[in-house]
């Protein structure tokens, strides 16, 4: 297996496992899924979207290229005495136990990727796709962070400083995790960002774990992302805004 470079590991895989549990887009793509069943999240993460919809009865599959965050998505629904079937394998090279009247991609597609890994993973959706299934998967427009945009034009001083005050949080067991991060390049050619981020894990005021991980995000635009999606196999392409302006979503039908 090749696996893409993303920094979804060790102290981050806690990080996302302690701190992201809610947000809109898990209602907003469960009306997907209960239109459709079985169906495969793809990247599951720790299960913030997979497993309120196990919850719900759904029928739901889980795939992320990261085994640390496969890991924890299991023990978290584990002890919920659920048992989703959950998989190891990046998006270019997937190769479920079974196919899908839904897949859908929430915040992963084009992170530690490239072109051609990207257009590689929409054919494997398509192909595991029942006939008539649907594609949902949402992308961030690359002009949505207004500094990163206007170094397109403008090639700024890299690698960026760390950011000055990281994001903090108190986990469960009692540690404090904190997280910074910095773009370390920007290829407007490749239409892509490479970033750093970097975690810590203290005790009573006492670091006892550091990491540092990389990850680099491609970028589409709506029209070249939508051509690639009918190159896969796509008859139709519907886009539209998603949960926020700099979030569009692509609901493909196979």
């Amino acid at each position: 297996m090749t696996a893409p470079a993303t920094w979804h590991y060790g102290l981050v895989a806690k990080w996302w496992a302690e701190f992201a549990e809610d947000g809109p887009e898990i209602a907003y793509f469960q009306k997907y899924v209960e239109r459709g069943q079985p169906a495969l999240d793809v990247p599951c993460g720790t299960g913030r979207l997979l497993i309120p919809y196990l919850r719900a009865g759904l029928d739901v599959d889980g795939c992320d290229v990261s085994a640390d965050m496969i890991a924890v998505c299991r023990e978290r629904a584990e002890r919920e005495g659920l048992s989703p079937t959950l998989f190891v394998q990046p998006m270019h090279e997937l190769d479920p136990p079974r196919r899908y009247k839904t897949i859908f991609v929430c915040g992963g597609f084009g992170l530690g990727s490239n072109r051609e890994r990207d257009a590689q993973a929409l054919q494997r959706f398509y192909e595991h796709l029942e006939p008539g299934g649907t594609l949902v998967l949402d992308n961030e427009v690359p002009y949505s962070h207004a500094g990163r945009w206007s170094w397109w034009a403008e090639q700024p001083e890299l690698p960026r400083p760390w950011s000055s005050e990281p994001d903090r949080g108190t986990a469960s067991d009692g540690s404090e995790l904190a997280l910074w991060s910095r773009t370390l390049n920007v290829d407007p050619l490749d239409q892509s960002l490479r970033l750093e981020i970097r975690a810590e894990k203290s005790m009573n005021g006492v670091v006892v774990a550091r990491e540092e991980h990389e990850l680099t995000m491609r970028m589409w635009f709506r029209d070249e992302l939508v051509m690639a999606m009918r190159h896969a196999g796509f008859r139709s392409v519907d886009v539209s805004p998603g949960v926020e302006e700099r979030i569009l979503v692509y609901v493909a039908q196979s």
